[in-house]
């Protein structure tokens, strides 16, 4: 539960930081919300439901912002999703070991910090036209991932995007936020039909995420992250991978 976690005001301090730099660059966070839930001992029972959850608001306001500005590539998004929310949702039926949950989780975040520090998928000026087949081997592997870890994908799917040149820096943030929506709305049922019960603080956090994922996707429609904040941001994600990976 959120309240027995030590040091709860500096958890829900950092809770909306992380909730803005991700919705700055189309995200929704989940990946973000498993590291700081994992440094403060959450419950994995408890992380998965509640990333999701989180995501749906957070990701939803930062599509607006983009679809706003006018970076939708809605045939780009439906090759994906076609596939993606299907296996988003078989994925959040699959309930994992504690432990293989939090390895697999600690690798996840390594790629995460890949894409924060822009190691790999860097904007393109010349763009590839996407075939459907490869939308939908994307989409079905990601969507799987996306239920089964408890994320929403965009932290995987923005860098393909700009690997393989599908699309610039904002049309993929904007194509990775309504992903990260449908899938985390997909995984979240998975869960649900399962069994799992979301927890009434889980809402509390929504309110104090959605603070952070406003301004986030505001500022990150109009302007580039400051490149301070993604080295802050990535020393948080690696910390929570190692100790996942790494401490029972």
């Amino acid at each position: 539960m959120i309240s027995e976690v030590n040091d709860l005001w500096v958890f829900i301090g950092i809770l909306p930081i992380i909730a803005f730099l991700y919705a700055g660059v189309g995200h929704g966070g989940a990946s973000g919300y498993l590291a700081l839930m994992s440094i403060f001992s959450v419950t994995p029972e408890m992380m998965k439901p509640t990333a999701l959850l989180l995501n749906l608001f957070v990701a939803g306001t930062s599509f607006f912002y983009y679809y706003k500005g006018g970076f939708f590539n809605k045939n780009l998004f439906f090759y994906f999703a076609i596939t993606s929310i299907p296996m988003a949702y078989l994925g959040g039926l699959i309930e994992l070991d504690a432990t293989i949950y939090k390895r697999i989780l600690g690798v996840l975040l390594i790629f995460a910090v890949l894409k924060m520090l822009n190691v790999f998928g860097k904007e393109s000026e010349i763009l590839h036209k996407i075939k459907l087949w490869q939308g939908l081997v994307v989409g079905a592997v990601i969507g799987f991932f996306s239920g089964l870890i408890g994320i929403g994908g965009g932290i995987i799917l923005t860098p393909i995007i700009l690997l393989f040149h599908w699309g610039k820096m904002k049309e993929a943030a904007a194509v990775s936020a309504l992903f990260i929506w449908v899938n985390s709305i997909a995984g979240l049922a998975g869960q649900l039909t399962n069994g799992v019960v979301l927890s009434s603080q889980s809402f509390l956090m929504v309110g104090v995420a959605v603070v952070g994922g406003f301004l986030g996707s505001y500022y990150g429609s109009k302007r580039m992250s400051n490149k301070m904040v993604r080295y802050m941001l990535s020393i948080v994600l690696i910390t929570a991978s190692l100790k996942l990976i790494f401490i029972e």
